[in-house]
């Protein structure tokens, strides 16, 4: 059987589990992943490589309107240009709900580039019956290559989304080498798994203007040394994130630290402070300073 390859952006709306999807379909966690919406902020590649295809998923932040800062402006362009240079596009919705957010992405998606609409979230549905009229209402958008209901989290059809997705692949050979897993950094990966604890451990009150930069990552043998620093927009949010006696902070270096250490397969020392940068979520400088192009 002919090995086949392509690149698939995953996309929608925020909360509707792309990120989710990603980790289940790569089977290591590539994208964080929390309750609160829009915790993608960048493109993040994951690679799953089988004896006759090669899916190279693209997570995108999930497209949204509502917030216009520069911040989201960078977010939204980074989803634009996924759509625009992938071979198929997964299309993520939640089961039984599909409102004027999941129609502004459906307005973005091109014509020429096969779209699968993935239905997720169906373990969720109580009344099964109820999902059929749903999807034929779903279906009427547009013309999809195909539509397949999923519970990522329950990793529920998954194998049926990848035999589906594998026909529209169009390239012969492997686009990467058989045991990478991301095309992201190993630095990259340590700030994104120091934010998801962030975005976890403190709750809905966590301002949504803060960012991780790593300033020093160093490498001794399997030993990598990793001083980050936490942006927030205001001395209180910074106040928020370190916590009575430092212990917020300590529970989220701990954390993050040992994912670290199970994704890269040696110790990590971890040494994490918070930055005030006022305003730095609405400055083109700053945004791009950190990472968000």
């Amino acid at each position: 059987m002919n090995r086949r390859s392509g690149f698939l952006a995953i996309v929608g709306r925020p909360n509707v589990g792309k990120s989710t999807l990603l980790n289940k379909l790569v089977g290591e966690k590539i994208s964080i992943v929390s309750r609160k919406a829009q915790t993608t902020r960048h493109r993040v590649t994951g690679i799953l490589t089988r004896n006759d295809a090669q899916f190279v998923f693209v997570d995108t932040p999930g497209f949204q309107k509502r917030f216009t800062n520069a911040l989201n402006r960078a977010m939204n362009q980074s989803v634009r240009q996924a759509l625009a240079e992938v071979d198929v596009i997964l299309f993520v919705i939640e089961a039984g709900k599909f409102d004027e957010r999941d129609d502004i992405v459906c307005s973005l998606l091109p014509e020429e580039t096969p779209v699968i609409l993935v239905v997720n979230k169906t373990d969720r549905i109580k009344d099964k019956a109820s999902l059929f009229p749903f999807l034929e209402k779903v279906a009427k958008k547009r013309d999809f290559a195909a539509i397949v209901p999923i519970s990522a989290e329950k990793n529920r059809q998954t194998d049926e989304l990848l035999k589906v997705a594998r026909t529209y692949l169009p390239h012969d050979g492997l686009l990467f080498a058989e045991d990478e897993l991301t095309d992201k950094s190993e630095r990259f990966l340590a700030a994104e798994y120091i934010r998801e604890k962030l975005f976890r451990l403190t709750g809905d009150e966590l301002p949504y203007a803060t960012a991780v930069e790593i300033e020093k990552f160093e490498e001794e043998g399997s030993l990598r040394r990793i001083f980050a620093a936490i942006v927030v927009d205001k001395e209180n949010h910074k106040a928020m994130i370190i916590g009575k006696g430092g212990e917020a902070l300590k529970r989220i270096a701990t954390e993050a630290r040992q994912d670290m250490e199970r994704l890269f397969a040696g110790k990590v020392y971890l040494e994490i402070w918070v930055r005030v940068r006022s305003g730095w979520a609405d400055n083109e400088r700053l945004v791009k300073d950190l990472g968000y192009e």
